[in-house]
């Protein structure tokens, strides 16, 4: 069976993972990595790879995995869906996944490829649990809890900031769906603090929760990748009442994105053309291999 060529775009942490998760994938091969340095300087376990400043210069790339930051994800998908190839991407503000969701199937549609967006865990795998809970009990509340643990999202939001030379954003839960934010910063020379306070409080990442910023003397002192949720619904399942479903991880947060980055890669080739969140996927797309096996071996 031929297997999927898959370019990585980006190679910070979450690029990185995606390399270890498509080494692990025996369905894939890596067709190259995409960064803005190329090969300059480049780590050693990309040595066995094209590396190059951009995807035009790859070979027969049949997907994307755009590892970017949030905010650049709609300009890196257009150009690439223009090509025809397809996308998968992490996108995590959730107000904005619609509008995007409208945006790119004109594209994909438009050039016979595919965009999966939002696919890591919260949106994404997450997004599947909740869907499930709601058909199993259509009435009643859902309440997702994160963390505490880092959120890369507002990290890299952060680190965007005029005068902020490193950042790290934890998310702490309060309950019922409510979250703190914890901020911890490095201050570049010759910036105000209070001035840089307000522009990540004034942030659409922190604009809605309670944020405190600190300042501190070393980020890298305090960084830890772990993360995790807690998800709960309590509903009704026809009449009856006091249906109470809970679903809990702990998780690395970057290892666990690229692994749904790579499975919803994969579920891509199997799509016609269109852009899709992951709840309009069927699970059994994610996963390799023969689908009557695969439902032997779940149902």
């Amino acid at each position: 069976m031929k297997k999927i060529r898959a370019a990585i775009i980006g190679y910070g942490n979450i690029g990185h993972y995606v390399l270890e998760a498509l080494q692990m994938a025996g369905d894939f091969e890596i067709a190259g990595i995409v960064r803005r340095a190329g090969a300059t300087d480049c780590p050693d376990e990309l040595k066995e790879y094209p590396v190059v400043t951009n995807i035009r210069q790859l070979k027969d790339v049949d997907v994307a995995i755009l590892c970017t930051p949030t905010r650049s994800v709609e300009s890196y998908a257009k150009d690439i869906l223009s090509l025809g190839i397809n996308t998968v991407d992490s996108f995590d503000i959730h107000t904005g996944i619609t509008q995007l969701r409208k945006n790119l199937s004109e594209v994909a549609q438009a050039h016979q490829a595919v965009a999966v967006i939002s696919a890591g865990w919260d949106p994404g795998s997450d997004s599947i649990v909740r869907t499930l809970l709601e058909a199993i009990a259509p009435k009643g509340i859902t309440y997702t809890n994160f963390g505490p643990g880092m959120s890369m999202g507002h990290t890299v939001a952060v680190k965007a900031v005029p005068g902020v030379k490193a950042a790290l954003s934890m998310t702490i839960p309060t309950g019922t769906g409510i979250h703190r934010r914890m901020v911890y910063i490095e201050l570049g020379d010759g910036y105000v603090f209070e001035n840089v306070v307000n522009a990540i409080k004034s942030d659409p990442y922190f604009v809605n929760d309670e944020t405190h910023v600190k300042l501190v003397p070393s980020v890298d002192a305090l960084l830890d990748m772990g993360h995790g949720v807690n998800l709960t619904r309590k509903g009704v399942s026809g009449k009856t009442q006091n249906q109470l479903f809970e679903f809990n991880m702990h998780i690395n947060n970057p290892a666990l994105t690229a692994q749904v980055l790579v499975c919803v890669a994969r579920a891509s080739m199997r799509q016609k053309s269109g852009c899709y969140t992951m709840v309009e996927i069927p699970v059994i797309d994610l996963l390799p291999g023969d689908r009557e096996e695969w439902i032997a071996h779940l149902v």
